[in-house]
């Protein structure tokens, strides 16, 4: 979706209205995307989890 919008100094507002759904927590859309998006794949490391930021943003890994 392409939004024409423009900032008011505070926030971006949309052009036109918007035709979106309610919204929703952060914690319910985001935890609703997880699992519509979830994959299992062997070529994801299996460290993942515990060392996300070193993959997502190369940080140093943090040995336990």
């Amino acid at each position: 979706m392409t939004v024409n919008a423009h900032f008011d100094g505070k926030a971006i507002i949309p052009d036109e209205p918007l035709n979106l759904p309610p919204r929703e927590t952060a914690e319910v859309s985001a935890l609703a995307w997880l699992a519509a998006n979830a994959v299992e794949s062997d070529e994801l490391p299996t460290d993942l989890a515990d060392r996300h930021d070193h993959y997502l943003y190369g940080s140093p890994t943090k040995d336990k």
